[in-house]
């Protein structure tokens, strides 16, 4: 991998153009730069503008002309990183990247008892899938001896037509209590607003672990009743944590049984940023 020329133009690919990743190459189109996005299936997919869309299958080109990857697919079980399975020769090769990015989860930090977490707290996932993550985020943070690698764990991620506002109009938000229990949240516009920032702000190697959450751990029922009062609705029923466990998901289930806060004050100081959307307030109105 050579080092940094500053006469080869910005080629950002995003190994994986779904929610978030359509977001960051959306954002990064938009500044400029020379972005490909990769997709299962590119007919379905709907790119952002100035966006070229390519098969994940056929992506190797792509990323091995890459200067910068965004690599945002949860990692399959037994097969690791997906884009390291499919194209691993093609980062390894790729002659003018100068960094790496892995969209992770906070998931990583396991339960802490409601207790805060930071960027430096070591992983202690409790899922299986949780664990996949943290073994793919050592997938990648091998490359970190040879050029930057941000691994950004991110809290839930909610935006324009993914957020509580579609539950609540379609009679399917869940007014869970369980005092105490917070979750951590991320517009997907400040992912974008992130991973840019990120890239510009790379050290020449190492790896960084990185912060998508915003300023405010919150309860899921604090969250529905602002929503529903934002709508002029009344917020569903509320159902003790007890009760509704007993018709969950094992999936809801599992995030239900971690509790923990995560701080991001070292990622936006590191980014030299602030989010749009501090809190889901500011996020629920920009939404609406």
């Amino acid at each position: 991998m050579a080092t940094q020329n500053e006469a080869t133009p910005l080629r950002l690919v995003v190994a994986g153009l779904g929610y978030s990743g359509a977001a960051v190459a959306r954002e990064a189109a938009a500044a400029g730069w020379r972005v490909t996005g990769t997709a299962r299936d590119p007919v379905r997919a709907s790119a952002p503008p100035g966006v070229e869309v390519v098969p994940f299958a056929g992506a190797g080109p792509a990323i091995a002309a890459a200067t910068h990857l965004l690599a945002t697919a949860a990692p399959g079980e037994g097969t690791g990183d997906p884009v390291l399975a499919a194209h691993g020769e093609a980062v390894r090769a790729a002659p003018d990247l100068r960094w790496i990015g892995y969209v992770s989860t906070t998931g990583v930090y396991g339960d802490h008892d409601g207790a805060w977490v930071d960027e430096r707290t070591p992983p202690t996932p409790m899922q299986d899938r949780t664990r996949r993550r943290v073994a793919a985020e050592g997938q990648w943070a091998a490359f970190a001896d040879r050029l930057p690698v941000d691994l950004f764990r991110s809290g839930g991620i909610y935006g324009p037509g993914r957020s509580v506002f579609d539950e609540l109009r379609e009679g399917a938000a869940r007014r869970t209590v369980k005092p105490g229990h917070a979750f951590s949240r991320i517009h997907r516009d400040d992912i974008a607003l992130a991973v840019l920032a990120a890239m510009g702000s790379a050290a020449p190697g190492g790896r960084r672990v990185l912060h998508l959450v915003d300023d405010e751990p919150s309860e899921s029922a604090t969250v529905i009743e602002a929503a529903a009062r934002m709508l002029g609705m009344a917020p569903p029923p509320a159902i003790p944590f007890e009760e509704a466990a007993q018709t969950m998901s094992p999936m809801a289930l599992s995030f239900w049984s971690e509790n923990r806060r995560v701080a991001n004050a070292a990622t936006k100081a590191a980014l030299g940023l602030s989010w749009r959307y501090p809190t889901y307030r500011e996020g629920l109105v920009a939404i609406l």
